[in-house]
């Protein structure tokens, strides 16, 4: 006998997926590794709520006990923000803290595996990982451009991560088939900023348009995942020019230090929170915010 899927879904989830209402996932790693507790918690708690005022359900993923849980209630979120020593999942550790029953958050690469598993098609998150500064030395490719090629969920982000190489990375994700969409812009994003100076390989201006393409996908046998690349409001931007130096003292300093692997994102984005005084978290917030409201609609106008 084939044993049963680990996932254990919120009361909340359980009653979106059976009654068919639209579900967005979240990952958890931004919970645990993104800032301290509890503004982790409380982030968390809003970016949630702002997807329920969407008409959505969030299902904020993570591994507890050993069992995949699908969406938390406010106990258990709380829980997971003040916990210490919770591994950052990808694909190639998730089962490992599923089999040994080690606490773990999801990267974009396990949280797409956990939806999909779930039956969730639509992710909303900050930025997706990609090609490293140096990765022709370093060989560090984030799992996530992987992933996105060969699972089939809506990942809604700012574009990739602005410390990355990002003409590397779309050079990847075309190679690996991925649809890359910019929502309402030309041009890809890159994370804090609206803009990157690279094209977009594809745009579309509602979630109608992207529900559509998708089910078009589907339809025609085409799985693996799509990018939405959702530029963050104008208003809560930090423009690309001035990001650059701040990005270029970043990497010197990682590099400087040994950082690598695993370690290299968060390490980036503590030291970009000191270096901009603070306003990169507040608009990697913002950016979060748009990202969830824009899935929520997506995955709206998917049940329609």
């Amino acid at each position: 006998m084939m044993a049963s899927l680990p996932l254990v879904y919120s009361p909340e989830v359980e009653a979106a997926i059976a009654s068919g209402k639209p579900v967005v996932a979240l990952e958890s790693t931004i919970i645990t590794h993104g800032m301290p507790y509890p503004d982790n918690v409380e982030t968390a708690r809003a970016v949630e709520a702002e997807i329920r005022s969407r008409g959505a359900t969030p299902a904020t993923i993570a591994v507890l006990d050993g069992k995949i849980r699908i969406g938390l209630d406010a106990e258990t979120l709380d829980k997971l923000g003040s916990m210490t020593g919770v591994m950052k999942l990808s694909r190639a550790d998730l089962a490992f803290a599923i089999s040994t029953g080690r606490p773990g958050s999801t990267t974009v690469a396990a949280t797409m595996i956990c939806a999909q598993l779930a039956g969730i098609e639509v992710f909303g998150t900050g930025g997706i990982g990609g090609v490293h500064q140096g990765a022709e030395e370093s060989f560090d490719i984030s799992a996530d451009l992987e992933e996105l090629g060969r699972t089939s969920v809506i990942v809604v982000a700012a574009g990739a991560k602005a410390i990355l190489d990002l003409p590397k990375t779309l050079e990847v994700l075309e190679t690996k088939g991925v649809p890359v969409v910019g929502y309402g812009t030309d041009e890809f994003p890159a994370f804090w900023s609206r803009g990157s100076g690279l094209k977009a390989p594809l745009r579309l201006d509602s979630a109608a348009e992207i529900a559509a393409f998708q089910k078009a996908r589907k339809l025609i046998g085409i799985d693996g995942g799509m990018l939405i690349a959702n530029p963050v409001p104008e208003t809560d931007e930090i423009p690309a020019v001035r990001m650059q130096g701040f990005i270029a003292a970043s990497l010197a300093s990682a590099k400087a230090a040994g950082i690598a692997a695993k370690e290299v994102t968060p390490y980036l984005l503590a030291d970009m929170f000191e270096r901009t005084a603070g306003s990169s978290l507040k608009t990697n917030i913002a950016l979060v915010m748009n990202n969830v409201r824009l899935a929520a609609d997506i995955a709206k106008a998917l049940k329609s």
